[in-house]
């Protein structure tokens, strides 16, 4: 509950407590709603992986782009570099799948990966360890959210990488708001 919360018309009414979002329009935070399981899920996944991610991630924005495809077959993990406005490099480890010459994986859509992606669609993505310690030259591609339509391929593609795995995973976050995103390779220079 908030502290100093009260009910409305059976919508709670107070200020923000740890684990509550604001509903709506109200960035005063005076409407609350709890959030749900697969929010928190996703939220306390997403500080884990920053926590643990490792420190040799970032390399991959200094390394040569020589890597390909090929270098991610067998692998579970890569680790896709996006950019901030600054041009800062910001590694994140990911589950990836491969299919028709492009990367896919799936994601919340209120990341800041989507967000970076957004604004700079040119991506690095290397093979990496859980922790995004990279085990592969880069390559360097173009990265695009997928519309609704093109998302069925994109989960086959996962499913194909990880399979019940996968499947349990999804229904975990059914309920946050998420997307595919593809990443075609560039051709060597």
């Amino acid at each position: 509950m908030t502290c100093g919360a009260r009910s409305i018309g059976g919508v709670r009414v107070g200020r923000l407590n740890h684990g509550e979002r604001t509903c709506g329009a109200a960035s005063s935070g005076t409407i609350v709603l709890p959030m749900s399981l697969s929010e928190r899920f996703a939220r306390s996944s997403d500080r884990f992986y920053d926590w643990m991610r490792s420190s040799k991630a970032q390399d991959v924005a200094e390394m040569a782009p020589t890597g390909s495809l090929a270098d991610l077959q067998g692998r579970k993990y890569c680790v896709l570099v996006t950019y901030k406005k600054s041009g800062e490099p910001v590694p994140s480890p990911l589950w990836f799948g491969t299919g028709n010459g492009k990367l896919y994986f799936h994601t919340g859509a209120a990341t800041a990966k989507v967000k970076r992606i957004g604004r700079n669609p040119q991506v690095r993505i290397a093979a990496a360890t859980t922790r995004g310690r990279p085990l592969s030259a880069p390559l360097v591609g173009t990265a695009r959210v997928l519309p609704i339509e093109e998302a069925a391929d994109a989960e086959r593609c996962l499913q194909a990488n990880y399979g019940l795995g996968r499947r349990l995973y999804t229904q975990l976050g059914q309920q946050v708001a998420s997307v595919y995103v593809e990443v075609t390779p560039m051709a060597p220079a």
